[in-house]
């Protein structure tokens, strides 16, 4: 099998074996996209929540006044205004208080 191209052992030379391993490592791939989204949300929340709470508001203070004031920042780009741009993170918490 070209899927199995790689694997050590009978994991390469063994047809069936090679199928089942592939097969299987193919519903992990399908599986862990999901969960990548996930982990990378939980991420992202984490670190919103630090910056937020060095400016002496909660995250979810924050997620809500971001809602009522209409400023249409996801929490990607929050995050990363927290981790990278400190100054800009500032900005837009003072922008909602």
């Amino acid at each position: 099998m070209i899927l199995a191209k790689g694997y050590w052992g009978s994991r390469s030379k063994v047809y069936t074996v090679a199928k089942n391993t592939v097969e299987k490592g193919l519903q992990y791939a399908y599986r862990d996209r999901k969960t990548k989204k996930r982990e990378f949300r939980a991420l992202w929340i984490q670190r919103i929540n630090a910056g937020a709470r060095q400016h002496g508001i909660s995250y979810s203070q924050l997620m809500g006044k971001l809602t009522k004031s209409e400023i249409g920042l996801n929490r990607k780009v929050l995050a990363d205004l927290a981790m990278n741009h400190p100054d800009a993170f500032k900005a837009v918490i003072d922008a909602v208080k």
